[in-house]
């Protein structure tokens, strides 16, 4: 009787226990999440070091040294995936020929960026989402193009995290496409980025996030000497770029000075990087990018998509933009000693399953509005059903004015809601959610009338 009796007990204290869902996961992207390898990470810097530099001015007809060999290894690794992905992922290297600027292009210059795309598998769904890191690196004079620059962190880490990301994910199967780019041209003036992005416009391509990583892997940084692997910076613009002349009216008039796309893909990657990798911190910065600084995100927020910039929590300047040297006992460069390999993974880890929980969500609800045709403090909106993917229902995420991020969520099957929240006092936005709970970015309601 005893021995049943504390059974008993013991059911009733574990079953509401084991019963809590804190955080529900999509099991393929945390078992992918768990395949990023320091190791693999570690392999990839050093085969980019080994290239002696990158700089973009360096030669390309070495083909063990220079931009030139460090392109063709990029592609070759592209290669070697696309051969597990069922003819999903293919690769090849985007040149375009620019003239002598007068500031850091001094000769003609062939610029390559090398580009894999892992096509999506719903043929209606032109939905795509870019991860980016730059190849290119520079010593303390950026038109050195002769000397050695390891650029072991700035980029070889960004660069690394597109490799490992394209090396698990050509694996799967994602609805919208994906595509793992390492530019060119960064210490030059972004040159890469521009022209990836200036293409993309003109070809209507439909990029609904590009995530840029850029010095993303030390956690020791100078003069404070703070060491810090458990977080990370997103830099993310408030006010789009892009037309804002055109908009600026009805931002103001709806109170959205941070609701940009930008900002809001940086919440995103908030939620979602926190999800899926332990110990990591997302942090929103905001702002574009580093006071007075520029990375390869801003040509894409330049050209109306929504792009942010994930960098390390404290970054240390006698390891950036600096010839190899010992000086008053410091070490200075960017060398591979440096990296500390399982926060480059955790950070790569961040970049994996945002791409995987948006390519895999589906598009973005359309026409969300909310009603206005009469005064009252509830707040009804109303949306239509995506393009493209399967629907399980939608989230309505709402905040106060004052928050940095969304506090509530709500879900629901229907395409309408009314919530007895004042407008006056929130903000809302909708998101799909498909069969396996992976959301869209979220939208922010219109006004209908």
């Amino acid at each position: 009787m005893k021995r049943a009796l504390v059974i008993g007990l013991l059911a009733c204290l574990i079953g509401p226990a084991t019963a809590q869902v804190i955080i529900d996961k999509d099991v393929e992207i945390e078992q992918m999440v768990k395949q990023v390898d320091p190791d693999s990470l570690k392999t990839y810097i050093k085969t980019l070091v080994a290239f002696g530099t990158r700089n973009t001015l360096s030669t390309q007809t070495d083909n063990r040294r220079g931009i030139g060999a460090a392109r063709k290894w990029v592609l070759s690794k592209f290669t070697e995936f696309a051969r597990q992905s069922n003819g999903r992922l293919s690769a090849f290297i985007d040149t375009t020929t620019l003239q002598p600027d007068g500031k850091r292009v001094d000769s003609v210059l062939l610029l390559g960026n090398v580009i894999a795309t892992l096509k999506g598998a719903d043929t209606a769904d032109k939905r795509i989402f870019i991860i980016s890191g730059h190849l290119d690196n520079m010593r303390s004079n950026v038109m050195d193009r002769k000397g050695d620059a390891p650029g072991a962190n700035d980029d070889g880490s960004g660069c690394a995290a597109v490799l490992e990301c394209a090396r698990i994910m050509s694996k799967h199967t994602f609805p919208a496409s994906i595509i793992f780019v390492t530019v060119s041209g960064e210490e030059q003036g972004l040159l890469g980025a521009n022209y990836m992005a200036k293409k993309s416009k003109a070809l209507n391509l439909n990029i609904e996030a590009v995530l840029n990583n850029d010095i993303m892997g030390s956690n020791n940084s100078s003069e404070t000497n703070i060491i810090n692997n458990t977080q990370v910076r997103v830099f993310s613009e408030g006010l789009p770029f892009y037309e804002l002349d055109k908009n600026a009216k009805n931002i103001r008039q709806l109170g959205l000075e941070n609701d940009g796309i930008s900002r809001q893909l940086a919440r995103y990657v908030k939620e979602t990087g926190e999800r899926y990798v332990d110990n990591l911190q997302v942090v929103m910065v905001y702002r574009n990018d580093r006071f007075l600084r520029g990375g390869d995100h801003t040509p894409y927020v330049e050209n109306g998509f929504a792009a942010v910039r994930i960098t390390e929590m404290n970054e240390n300047y006698t390891r950036q933009h600096q010839d190899v040297r010992l000086e008053n006992g410091i070490q200075f460069g960017d060398l591979p000693e440096h990296i500390d390999f399982e926060y480059l993974r955790k950070n790569t880890a961040l970049n994996l399953c945002n791409l995987a929980n948006l390519s895999k969500a589906p598009a973005m609800p359309e026409a969300v509005k909310v009603d206005i045709k009469k005064l009252g403090n509830t707040t009804n909106l109303t949306w239509l059903a995506p393009k493209t993917g399967k629907v399980k229902g939608y989230y309505i995420l709402m905040r106060e004015t004052t928050s940095a991020f969304w506090q509530k969520k709500f879900f629901t099957k229907e395409l309408q809601i009314v919530l007895p929240y004042s407008k006056d006092n929130y903000f809302f936005a909708v998101q799909s959610v498909g069969e396996s709970g992976n959301e869209s970015l979220a939208v922010v309601p219109g006004v209908s009338r």
